[in-house]
């Protein structure tokens, strides 16, 4: 694997993702549902000022410390990138990492710039405690909503394979309640990110058996005398 390749895989990734992400910022409203396939696969446009799939550490610090965070794990995965390239680690080990690697760096664009480009997005009400919604399209704007660091990144992707059943009575804690299975509206990016973690974890035997066997491989040293009257068969 070449490191032109990773690069290309990363590039065509962040492409997608902030591609998609600046057509539903700028072509929906909040909050707006569109259908893609039956009922099963949506558009569902929602700003995340935290973590992947909606999770959240509190108001504008949180964001902060998050947004810093993210920009040191790109730093350090663009040397470790490099890194294992050049160390020719299993192929597919470098691909999960660049797709992990893509998926920081687009949501990290996000939470840097967003805020700096487009005149709309939520806002922290701090009486609240709170990110509050907005209304209308947003639209590409030198007076942002936002200041560096503090743009929300862009969800819409929303995969409600089960959606409202009504669980048996006898099921623990759901019995009886409307259950949406895979509830998480999350972006290209959190895709790229948990695909490539996933199949690490699936085949990291398999990743790693070569690179262990060679790191932890030995010499066998002799006392006997190699020369013409001895043929090693």
């Amino acid at each position: 694997m070449k490191l032109k390749h990773i690069a290309l895989l990363i590039l065509l990734i962040l492409c997608a993702d902030q591609a998609l992400k600046i057509w539903v910022k700028t072509h929906m409203l909040y909050h707006e549902e569109r259908f893609i396939i039956g009922n099963w696969f949506r558009l569902y446009f929602i700003e995340n000022e935290g973590m992947a799939y909606g999770w959240k550490i509190g108001g504008e610090w949180g964001k902060m410390a998050l947004t810093l965070f993210r920009l040191g794990a790109v730093i350090f995965g663009t040397w470790y990138l490099a890194h294992i390239v050049k160390k020719k680690y299993h192929s597919g080990f470098i691909i999960c990492a660049g797709l992990i690697y893509a998926g920081a760096l687009g949501n990290l664009i996000d939470s840097l710039f967003y805020g700096m480009i487009f005149d709309k997005g939520m806002r922290f009400d701090a009486a609240l405690m709170s990110q509050m919604p907005y209304e209308g399209l947003a639209a590409f704007s030198d007076k942002g909503y936002a200041g560096f660091l503090h743009g929300n990144v862009v969800d819409m992707l929303y995969v409600p394979i089960i959606d409202g059943k009504m669980m048996p009575s006898w099921v623990p804690f759901l019995g009886g309640k409307p259950f949406t299975f895979f509830a998480p509206i999350f972006n290209i990016a959190d895709a790229a990110i948990s695909v490539g973690v996933i199949v690490i974890l699936l085949f990291q035997k398999r990743f790693f058996r070569q690179r262990t066997a060679e790191e932890t491989g030995t010499t066998v040293e002799t006392s006997t005398t190699v020369n013409d009257e001895t043929q090693v068969l």
